[in-house]
């Protein structure tokens, strides 16, 4: 577990453009229907730039850091791929039909060079405030090559679920917290701001700027990931992985 977090604060409430978030709480409902969402635009100066949707765009990431030190047991891979692909998501907001085209983002896992899962998860952001929302995701589990199960998958619209935050636009605010997955007794993750202002280095470069954000979820009560962001760049740390690698075509 690192210790990147170096700065919580107090109780209070933030207001970003479209979006209110308290800290002492976690933020459930997002005003989704005053959206604009927009999944063609790819200029960074449109794009959150902590969470970018650009197509063709892949990041490499691998713990050898970790194993190296004796810390990990076992080499731990994952590859992130914004695909040229969407899928659309009809769903009921405050009582009305809504169409949302969303972005696919692959992940590829493997532990010591075999595969682990394969997931698919879809994004929009909200053109007006740069509000990135989570729509879903498809899962695979292997073991031994071969698909064995899907936990964790779910989409909003079905079965009670609802889009989550995944990355708010606007100013990172301390002591923000939010819902990212909002789909009940299958993935309820929220995360937490708890730094920002950090200056980090991986094989993939030096980064400024960065922000910490502490993921937990009441279904694993315990579990916590950590996860650092650098504005132009995105995930760059998350728990023992770290980026090695950005590729763009």
């Amino acid at each position: 577990m690192n210790t990147r977090a170096t700065a919580v604060c107090a109780l209070a409430i933030f207001v970003l453009p479209g979006t209110v978030l308290a800290a002492g709480a976690f933020t459930k409902e997002f005003p989704i229907a005053d959206c604009k969402f927009e999944t063609n635009k790819f200029e960074r100066e449109d794009a959150n730039p902590y969470y970018i949707l650009q197509p063709n765009r892949e990041l490499q990431y691998n713990n050898f850091q970790c194993v190296s030190e004796g810390a990990c047991d076992e080499v731990e891979e994952l590859v992130v791929t914004i695909l040229n692909k969407t899928r659309k998501f009809k769903l009921n907001i405050d009582g009305k039909m809504k169409t949302v085209t969303t972005r696919v983002l692959q992940e590829v896992e493997t532990a010591n060079g075999e595969l682990v899962e394969i997931s698919h998860n879809y994004y929009a952001q909200c053109d007006d405030n740069q509000d990135v929302y989570y729509f879903g995701e498809d899962v695979d589990i292997y073991e031994e090559g071969k698909i064995v199960a899907h936990d964790g998958a779910w989409l909003a619209g079905k079965n009670g679920a609802k889009p989550g935050l995944i990355f708010p636009g606007g100013a990172f605010l301390l002591g923000a917290r939010y819902f990212q997955e909002v789909a009940p007794r299958v993935a309820l993750d929220k995360a937490e701001h708890l730094a920002m202002g950090l200056t980090e280095e991986t094989p993939a470069g030096r980064f400024d700027d960065c922000v910490f954000i502490q993921e937990t979820t009441p279904l694993e009560p315990g579990n916590v990931s950590e996860k650092t962001y650098c504005p132009g760049t995105g995930l760059l740390f998350d728990n023992d992985l770290e980026l090695t690698t950005i590729i763009e075509w």
